[in-house]
């Protein structure tokens, strides 16, 4: 909602700026989103690998409660 606000605050001081942000927003989303799926590759390698460093722990019995 606040995006959409200051999008509206664009649109009334620089209407051609603010369409011109609406036109190329899903072009910048569709060029960041493989940087997002390497991202949540990273982050999924990275709990494995958490998880299996912390095994040894939690069978011990130290893992939450």
């Amino acid at each position: 909602m606040p995006s959409f606000i200051l999008w509206l605050v664009l649109l009334f001081l620089c209407w051609p700026l603010a369409l011109l942000a609406l036109l190329l927003y899903p072009v910048a989303w569709l060029l960041l989103l493989p940087f997002r799926l390497i991202g949540i590759g990273v982050d999924a390698v990275l709990e494995l690998l958490r998880a299996v460093v912390m095994l040894p722990a939690r069978v011990l019995g130290g893992g939450r409660r």
